[in-house]
């Protein structure tokens, strides 16, 4: 479909790509991947014709088409709903849309049989084109990414940077390209609706190309694995795990013939210096000589999973107990945040707060800082003292200081080979220590914004997404300095195998309550799937061939003797209440399609040309949307099944 042929691409004197290669067939889930600042995002853009190479070449199929999530779309603002700007991507569609409408207001003045064949041919292509469910379709994409219904008619400049860039993916999603293209999708999604574009991204017909420090999510979706490393696209057939395994056999082979090489050249240099003064043996010195120019020399195996060496410590040690909230509520004029809440924690606590979006997870973060104000008791042990990480304090670091003196800031008491050492676990080595903050990236600032964090001395650490703009071997060291630290900390993170990495216990915000379970990541899955939050219907309702009356009961069963999730419960709670929605508008289209036909049926109709356009439109309308209709019960109903039969 799209095939990369010897790239290169300069930046300055610096090659990001020489001489690259690398060939996308169609329906193929790559995973790009590479530490910040390799180019991933740059070969993005060449491929969708935005950057030229220097050289080579990138040839795509006639019918290839892309679409391209990207960064800067966050900063697109409109007064049209979020429902509209999704829906253009029906382009054709929406044309048909408008001629059919011209088509029927000229018809009300000036009746004629071109203007009826023209409507018919109009018609006939946008039902061909699934017109008439290409709202229900858009509005199915965002919802999947967490809008709910009232928020689709609301102007898309009312919402965040990250809630627009979800509605710029329900478009792409929409468009359905033979490319699609995400890079970073994952930045500002919620851990539910991480797990819906999961899925989306699996049964996808198209080729996806994704850029994405997750790594669960890598796991997910892909099915090839793109490494950029050495100006080179390094393949392997198989997700980021597979990759990690096959690249430490590739490093294995390259280290022992890199070895076995070094070993040779020595060799080889040894018998070229002894017996370069002996006439006897110019020749062959001469030919060893010349055998050392020609061979291929075997790179040396750069290690990149770098490792701490350094104990984050802090010097005062807290009491036992660290934090409590008493009957703590917050709201926000109507909606409610907490409500009562009791929690608290202890020392050595390494807890992750988890959830969706709008939950409440950074006030809760606040609150615990104490800049958030409730109602209740809020009470910090005994010694306990802490420091706030939040993407926004990247604009707290000191642009003039470089980053020796920003570190000496947050801690005076180290020296400057201590505070390099830092800097070295943070990847920032050599003479980079001396870069101005002002010229630092965003991953970059993130970087020793944390750092700082770790170097403050404190006790308790609150984190919020501090994973975000982070590059996977980042996200690696953060792992291990948080290991590594012998306080405790609470971490907001929709990073699942950093969450699994680096918690002991995991929060999450239901009914307005703050509520913990006292395990990992992994377990708290298993424990949702498995035993559920709480007790839930355990009905099944039994799928038949055509929609029941309303009010009819729905079989059920004892739902295999296991309770649901709250999240299944309150799933399965809106998809009856849909079911029923539906089956009120089913029995009513229903009336009407019987009405319209017995209209149809009246030989007077066919006296008044107008009137019998405007009918057919009405009934071929009405039949659209029972059909619809009914599609989407019976979809519902499965849905009902499965979530009953869980």
């Amino acid at each position: 479909m799209i095939a990369i042929t010897n790239l290169s691409y300069f930046l300055g004197d610096r090659a990001l790509y020489d001489g690259a290669s690398l060939h996308i067939k169609p329906k193929q889930k790559i995973g790009l991947i590479g530490l910040n600042g390799t180019g991933k995002s740059t070969l993005l853009r060449m491929i969708n014709g935005e950057f030229q190479p220097d050289a080579g070449s990138i040839s795509k199929a006639g019918d290839c088409t892309i679409g391209f999530l990207n960064q800067d779309l966050l900063s697109y603002q409109t007064e049209d709903s979020i429902l509209s700007v999704a829906m253009q991507a029906f382009e054709r569609q929406n044309v048909l849309q408008v001629q059919m409408d011209k088509i029927l207001h000229d018809m009300e003045h000036n009746y004629s049989d071109d203007l009826v064949d023209k409507l018919a041919r109009v018609q006939d292509e946008f039902e061909a084109l699934d017109g008439y469910s290409v709202q229900s379709k858009a509005e199915a994409i965002l919802e999947g990414l967490g809008f709910s219904t009232a928020d689709l008619n609301l102007p898309l400049r009312q919402f965040s940077g990250g809630w627009r860039m979800r509605v710029m993916l329900a478009k792409l999603l929409l468009q359905k390209p033979s490319l699609l293209m995400l890079d970073e999708p994952t930045n500002h999604l919620d851990l539910p609706s991480i797990q819906w574009v999961e899925k989306y991204t699996q049964n996808y017909e198209g080729a996806v190309i994704v850029v994405s420090h997750d790594r669960q999510f890598l796991d997910n979706t892909i099915d090839t694995t793109v490494e950029v490393s050495g100006g080179k696209l390094n393949y392997y057939a198989g997700n980021y795990s597979y990759y990690l395994e096959e690249k430490a056999l590739r490093n294995d082979i390259q280290r022992g013939a890199y070895e076995n090489q070094q070993a040779k050249i020595r060799q080889t240099e040894r018998f070229i210096e002894r017996f370069k003064a002996k006439a006897t043996k110019s020749r062959q010195v001469q030919s060893r000589v010349k055998a050392l120019d020609r061979m291929d020399i075997v790179d040396e195996v750069m290690d990149e999973n770098a490792k701490v060496h350094f104990r984050f410590q802090f010097t005062t040690q807290p009491g036992r107990h660290v934090f409590q909230l008493e009957d703590a509520s917050k709201a926000y004029g109507d909606k409610v945040i907490l409500d009562a809440t009791n929690i608290s924690m202890e020392r050595g606590d390494k807890i992750a707060l988890i959830g969706a979006n709008g939950r409440g997870k950074s006030t809760v973060l606040r609150i615990v800082a104490g800049t958030e104000p409730i109602e209740g008791k809020r009470r910090l042990g005994h010694n306990v003292s802490f420091t706030f990480y939040a993407q926004h304090q990247l604009e707290s670091l000191n642009v003039a200081h470089n980053l020796i003196e920003e570190l000496k800031y947050a801690n005076p008491t180290k020296t400057e080979t201590e505070l390099r050492t830092v800097l070295g676990c943070f990847l920032f080595t050599g003479d980079d220590v001396f870069k101005k903050i002002k010229v630092l990236s965003g991953g970059e600032k993130s970087r020793v914004a944390l750092a700082k964090v770790l170097l403050s001395q404190a006790n308790f650490l609150l984190l919020d997404e501090p994973t975000n703009h982070l590059d996977m071997q980042s996200v690696n060291i953060l792992i291990q300095a948080l290991q590594q630290y012998e306080g405790s900390y609470i971490v907001v993170s929709h990073d699942r195998y950093f969450v699994e990495n680096i918690a002991n216990k995991i929060w999450y915000i239901e009914d307005h309550q703050i509520k913990e379970y006292p395990g990992t990541y992994e377990e708290y899955e298993i424990w949702v799937e498995e035993r559920g939050l709480q007790s839930a219907v355990s009905e099944k309702v039994q799928v038949s061939s055509a929609p029941p009356q309303k009010g009819q009961p729905a079989p059920a069963n004892k739902n295999n003797g296991k309770p649901q999730s709250s999240e299944d419960a309150q799933k399965l709670k809106k998809a009856r209440k849909q079911i029923e929605e539906l089956e009120d508008t089913i029995n009513n289209l229903e009336v009407r399609k019987a009405e319209t036909e017995g209209k149809l049926a009246d030989p007077a109709i066919y006296n008044d040309s107008v009137a019998l356009a405007e009918l057919n439109r009405f009934y071929a309308d009405i039949k659209q949307k029972l059909e619809q209709s009914t599609e989407d019960w019976e979809n519902l109903m499965l849905e009902v099944e499965g979530l009953s039969g869980k």
